[in-house]
């Protein structure tokens, strides 16, 4: 009965991930359309404020401290998951108001800001210690598969939701939108209330007392700051996040630039990508990574991603969207398992007592590493353009600077010794 408990419990943990998945799709997939094509906003001032999510991204390390050391009724990674959704919600919410209801450009900029900055802190505070509680929840052997397979429920919240929300909003009604907006809000919350409750073990008040004995200043100064591997494992998580993801918005546009592939073929390169990362995360989870390891598994994910970037450009030479389309097939492949990868490194460089503080690091690199692989790649097409007027060449610069920082973070793995970080002899002088 104990054991069918534990597993139902498992299971009902999803919720949490595909909540958080179907906002994503919410956000990056149905609110960026609907802002700039039906509601006419400007799209730098879409692309600024759903970058704030990122640019928000270093307070989970303060909040990563406060929830290792600071229970909230008792919990330290339920309440304040549920506080981070209910947040989150407020926030989408107010924007989706904000669009529909401001006409002045001035108070919706403004507007915007403020409901983003809501949302952004949300779902870090959310993320973060939902990341943290699979650390506290599983054992050390168990652990890397479970944050993989978990990342998948986020991947299946994503799709199912953007095929949901899509459906829902296939022709735009501004009450609608609102109306769409808060309904999604307000599930995600309600699968979080189901998903986390009563799945923290017991709160180790030693563990916690250990957490909070230092001043956040002093934790960063003496545990991070200082210790090479997290400096090491930070610049690897950001460089890898860089060099397989600052192509994530320019695919399309390559293929109709390049390529001369017509808006629908463009449109499904999406789900040819999304299919090779949830077939990648899916193995790897299952059994790669107990197969592997995780620094063999992203080292393999680097490599593959290496490959097709190289690829893709020859293609563009040759001007062949067929294999185009099954060359991004295997990207989503290289990305799943480098992910995966990553991932479970992730996991594995924490410890109980700063398990909600490191994920904030981590989380904070892997944000970062997104937004300025986005930042890098609409640049360099840019100026490439500018400067040779040639699409072919603008596309082939950025995957091509891809593979560079691929090197440089797999070259970077050989050096990562996750044993010496200080956080780990902190644990190891606490159990002696």
């Amino acid at each position: 009965m104990k054991k069918a408990k534990g597993v139902f419990n498992r299971i009902r943990l999803a919720l949490f991930p595909i909540g958080y998945g179907m906002i994503g799709a919410l956000v990056g997939g149905t609110l960026n359309r609907v802002f700039i094509a039906d509601i006419g906003m400007a799209a730098s001032l879409v692309g600024f404020v759903f970058s704030i999510q990122y640019l928000v991204s270093p307070v989970r390390v303060w909040l990563g401290y406060r929830s290792d050391g600071f229970p909230i009724f008792g919990k330290k990674r339920e309440s304040y998951m549920i506080l981070g959704k209910l947040v989150l919600a407020v926030g989408i919410s107010l924007a989706a108001y904000l669009a529909v209801n401001v006409s002045s450009q001035a108070l919706l900029v403004i507007g915007m800001i403020a409901a983003f900055v809501i949302y952004g802190i949300g779902r870090n505070l959310a993320h973060n210690s939902y990341q943290a509680l699979l650390t506290d929840v599983f054992s050390a052997e168990k652990r890397q598969r479970a944050i993989t397979l978990y990342e998948v429920a986020t991947l299946v919240g994503s799709v199912a939701g953007a095929g949901a929300l899509g459906k829902a909003l296939e022709v735009y009604d501004p009450s609608k939108l609102i109306s769409v907006t808060i309904g999604a809000a307000l599930t995600a919350f309600v699968f979080a209330l189901l998903g986390s409750i009563r799945q923290e073990p017991a709160v180790v008040s030693e563990t916690a007392e250990k957490a909070r004995s230092q001043s956040f200043g002093q934790t960063l100064k003496e545990i991070i700051l200082p210790d090479p591997q997290v400096r090491l494992f930070f610049l690897i998580v950001m460089l890898t996040f860089i060099g397989t993801l600052a192509q994530d918005d320019f695919l399309e546009p390559y293929g109709a630039l390049v390529l001369d592939m017509a808006v629908g073929e463009t449109t499904r390169l999406t789900a040819f990508w999304g299919v090779g990362v949830l077939i990648s995360m899916l193995l790897s989870g299952l059994f790669l990574i107990k197969w592997l390891g995780y620094m063999r598994l992203m080292r393999i994910g680097m490599i593959a991603s290496m490959l097709v970037f190289a690829g893709i450009i020859v293609i563009g030479m040759l001007g062949n969207p067929a294999i185009f389309r099954m060359l991004v097939l295997v990207m989503g492949l290289g990305t799943g398992l480098a992910g995966a990868g990553m991932l479970s490194g992730v996991i594995s460089f924490t410890t109980s007592i700063r398990a909600g503080l490191l994920m904030g690091v981590w989380g904070m690199a892997n944000l970062i590493g997104k937004a300025i692989g986005s930042l890098m790649g609409g640049i360099i097409i840019d100026l490439m353009r500018l400067v040779f007027q040639d699409a072919f060449l603008a596309y082939a610069t950025l995957f091509a600077i891809e593979v560079i920082l691929l090197v440089v973070a797999f070259v970077l793995t050989t050096r990562l010794d996750i044993q010496a970080s200080r956080a780990r002899q902190e644990l190891a002088a606490e159990v002696a």
